[in-house]
């Protein structure tokens, strides 16, 4: 399936930060449009190159709603195209990552329901989409930062959509599911302006594990709770102990300001004290709060797509312009050929203007 195909899109998947972001835009943007997409040299640069069963399963998942063709959907492979066979169909959808690996798998869910949310949340009718494996990984977002940040700020888009974390799965055992609700917008996006955040309204969060002692949520919640308060923000963390495939630990911030929220994450390993952990994601959650920016660096870069398919100019602050942000907006410029606007340097504050779709 490699022949020249009229409107066909070919992507370079190691451009820019080189990740698994290019392939899910370029999918997502394929069943958007229609469009058969090839996406080249997936992940050329990493450790270990190519489709990992996140990337597989994402892959399978934009096929099955738009009935597409696929070839090299292998773990490993490192070209993948798309031939969508019909416009995307609300309904009942299920993926579980660990079916595309050979011995279980904690990829992230939350990368698998990047690539089909949008094109699910814009179809005519509703949609339920579950997803199982890794809820809470790094380097994803998680399953709390869908449901406490990204899927509220896309909801001032129109975009309903309602998440409901069922059991939580962290790396490596995975083996968590989230489900999420989708109304169907049928129709496109409202632009959105994250220009300025207004006053602090809360900050709140969870210290999490599962199938580790009590103790060392608690320690991570209270750890928390001081540090933020001695820089004068007052929290709530509440620590919980759940049941799991494996053990695991994190601890989930979030802040809201009049017109924004944002998250941060940090991830617990073995050697690695409670109290450490917390003071990690502090630190992310200070150093934001300090820029004064609405947007965090991840919901700047997860809301590039959205925004250039709004109907109409969106624009956003953020307290970090990251590579993966760059990356996104070389792919969206490409194949919806937008004109988006990033002021700044990377690595330190900046502006992103998106001019949306032409709509008749």
């Amino acid at each position: 399936m490699t022949r020249a195909l009229p409107g066909r899109v070919v992507v370079d998947g190691a451009q820019g930060e080189g990740g698994g972001q290019v392939l899910r835009t370029a999918l997502t943007l394929s069943v958007l449009q229609g469009r058969p997409t090839l996406i080249k040299r997936i992940r050329a640069g990493r450790d270990r190159p190519g489709l990992r069963p996140q990337h597989l399963t994402a892959v399978r998942a934009a096929a099955a709603v738009c009935g597409g063709e696929l070839d090299g959907d292998t773990l490993g492979s490192q070209m993948v195209e798309l031939v969508p066979g019909h416009d995307t169909r609300p309904g009942t959808y299920r993926f579980d990552v660990a079916e595309a690996a050979d011995d279980g798998s904690a990829g992230s869910v939350g990368l698998v329901l990047q690539t089909v949310l949008l094109p699910l949340a814009l179809a005519k009718g509703e949609s339920t989409v579950t997803v199982c494996g890794g809820t809470h990984v790094p380097w994803a977002p998680s399953g709390s930062y869908l449901e406490q940040v990204f899927l509220p700020t896309i909801g001032r888009m129109g975009v309903e959509a309602e998440a409901d974390l069922m059991s939580w799965g962290f790396y490596p055992a995975g083996g968590g599911t989230i489900r999420v609700q989708l109304a169907g917008l049928a129709g496109p996006p409202s632009p959105i302006d994250l220009s300025t955040r207004g006053s602090l309204v809360r900050v709140w969060g969870i210290a999490a594990v599962t199938n580790l002692p009590s103790h060392i949520p608690q320690r991570m919640a209270n750890r928390a709770e001081n540090v933020l308060a001695e820089h004068g923000l007052g929290s709530r963390v509440e620590a919980r102990r759940l049941g799991g495939a494996g053990p695991g630990a994190g601890i989930f911030l979030f802040v809201a300001y009049e017109g924004a929220v944002a998250g941060f994450t940090a991830y617990g390993r073995k050697g690695l004290p409670a109290e450490r952990v917390a003071e990690a994601a502090c630190e992310d959650l200070l150093a934001h709060h300090r820029s004064g920016a609405p947007a965090d660096p991840h919901l700047a870069d997860q809301l590039v797509l959205p925004m250039a398919l709004a109907a109409g100019e969106s624009r956003l602050v953020t307290s970090e312009i990251t590579q993966h942000l760059l990356t996104n907006v070389a792919v969206v410029r490409q194949v919806l050929g937008s004109h988006i606007r990033v002021d700044g340097e990377p690595g330190g504050p900046g502006t992103l203007v998106v001019e949306g779709e032409k709509y008749d």
